[in-house]
């Protein structure tokens, strides 16, 4: 690797020429084999478990349990070692392509043409030993479509340049003067600790109590006693000298008011942790190659997003947020952000926390515009929540006469009362906040109350144009219009036909007009 950041240029075969890289592949990171061993440990938790009851049955004086658990260690360490053996990936021109398994063998093979990002990400362990695992995202929708872990850091900045230089067909300029002014440059976004701190305190989070909540599921054998059985805890605390009885109700109320407060302390300690450990230096840069976002506390990330590849923008706030000039912005990409897990947003955050002027600079890298004062923003028609809330009160009333004809009314119908109120009450926010407007080369999406978001999309980027009407709304004239982006959708709603269909004509128009064989207009 120093050789080759020696170089002044290098073309792409010149990058794939690795010293290390033999007929036979080449194999990863000796030191990641003890590295992914340690952070696999933690999935050894259950089997050892279950080895330890095993052995308490089998031998009560529990001599043999700590050989037993050495042998359960040893196996997974031998098991890492085979596997690490027999994997391999080798770098050609067109393709990367990765071999492992011991009995059944598996091979991969990803064109260049196929990634859509190369990120590196640094685990604390793996930072330590200067490692690095490297994630070739495709957009297959099915997750990462190859991993390697680990790779020396060298070896992973080596790699992500060779997709780099294969992808545009240029040529790369890796360690020269250039990449150490790019480095050296301000950059377009970046948060301090302030900043993060802020961040972390709009991020309020209650996900401790489902971490709990899942061990408590899992681990519940362990306790004598039903965990969710209230008297048996007001039992446990009087064994061991709380004094519970003849608790009057102004104690009683205060000791729910502290509860309470400790339950937002801790909802807003744990959004500043989870904060702070995920967007800690967080740093966006524009570079030749696109847009590279770095941050990350204890596991670093390193992303570069080419331009191009920016779908769509979406600036979201709240009403807290919004009174303090506070906005988040993400870009939509066929790549799904790293880091993400399943059930989150997988969009690329490009400045979680930033004034408007900040976001203004970065959207203008990415060739996309926010709409102009003067644009007109068209709500949609009252008529679909209108259908929408009737449908939620044919369901709610009829639950309400099956209780009063079993004689089971009272409170629960009371309760249906408020949730049929509270559905039109949102359903009145969500006809408030959805707005939608288009200009000659964007189309502009604005919904949400609490959560303020506006999505921006080129309309060349436009892939698909679909017109959904369902019984009801096709007897009203309405429909809604369906965006089809590359990582993503764009949902209009409660249109005209009319309208639909002018606006799908008009999207089509400026789509017909682009010459898609020429990768670089799309």
């Amino acid at each position: 690797m120093s050789e080759e950041r020696g170089a002044a240029a290098q073309t792409p075969s010149a990058i794939n020429q690795n010293p290390q890289v033999t007929e036979e592949g080449q194999r990863l990171s000796f030191l990641g084999l003890f590295v992914g061993f340690v952070a696999g440990i933690p999935r050894l938790f259950f089997p050892l478990i279950a080895v330890a009851f095993g052995a308490g049955r089998v031998d009560r004086s529990g001599a043999m349990m700590p050989f037993l658990i050495a042998a359960v260690i040893l196996l997974s360490l031998v098991f890492r070692w085979i596997s690490w053996t027999r994997f391999r990936y080798f770098i050609d021109d067109e393709d990367i392509r990765i071999e492992s398994g011991l009995i059944s063998r598996s091979a991969r093979s990803i064109p260049y043409d196929r990634i859509q990002d190369v990120s590196i990400e640094q685990k604390p362990l793996a930072r330590l030993f200067q490692l690095a695992e490297v994630k070739f995202e495709t957009g297959s929708g099915t997750g990462d479509e190859a991993m390697l872990s680990y790779v020396t850091a060298d070896e992973a900045e080596r790699l992500r340049e060779l997709v780099r230089a294969h992808k545009s067909s240029v040529h790369i300029i890796a360690g020269s003067e250039n990449d150490a002014a790019i480095a050296q440059a301000p950059p377009i976004y970046a948060m301090d600790t302030t900043r993060v701190l802020t961040l972390g305190f709009y991020s309020f989070s209650l996900v401790i109590f489902a971490v709990l909540g899942g061990a408590a599921q899992q681990f519940d054998f362990l306790f004598p006693f039903d965990i969710y059985d209230v008297g048996a805890w007001l039992g446990v605390a009087k064994e061991n000298g709380a004094v519970l009885d003849g608790i009057s109700l102004s104690a009683r109320i205060f000791a729910a008011f502290f509860g309470l407060v400790a339950l937002i302390a801790l909802g807003f300690a744990t959004g500043i942790i989870r904060t702070f450990l995920r967007e800690n230096g967080f740093r966006l840069d524009v570079t030749p190659k696109g847009f590279r976002r770095q941050r990350g506390l204890l596991t670093l990330t390193d992303t570069v997003m080419p331009v191009r590849r920016v779908q769509a923008a979406t600036i979201q706030t709240g009403p807290i947020r919004k009174r303090r000039g506070w906005y988040a912005l993400k870009f939509v990409s066929l790549a799904a952000d790293t880091g993400t897990k399943q059930g989150e947003d997988s969009d690329h955050a490009a400045a979680p926390l930033a004034t408007m002027d900040e976001i203004e600079r970065i959207l203008s890298a990415a060739k996309i515009d926010r709409p102009d004062a003067g644009l007109v923003f068209t709500r949609g028609q009252s008529a679909w929540w209108v259908i929408q809330i009737i449908l939620v009160a044919v369901v709610i009333l009829s639950a309400m006469i099956v209780m009063i004809l079993a004689a089971n009314a009272g409170w629960k119908a009371m309760l249906l009362l408020l949730l049929l109120a509270f559905a039109a009450v949102s359903f009145y926010f969500q006809w408030h906040g959805n707005r939608y407007a288009l200009d000659t080369d964007q189309i502009f999406v604005r919904r949400g109350w609490w959560r303020e978001q506006l999505t921006i999309a080129p309309q060349i980027k436009i892939q698909s144009v679909e017109i959904e009407q369902g019984p009801l709304a096709r007897r009203r004239g309405l429909a809604s219009l369906q965006l089809g982006i590359a990582g993503g959708t764009l949902e209009i709603i409660a249109l005209p036909i009319d309208v639909a269909r002018q606006i799908q004509a008009q999207i089509i128009n400026v789509v017909a007009q682009v010459d898609y064989a020429d990768m670089s207009a799309a």
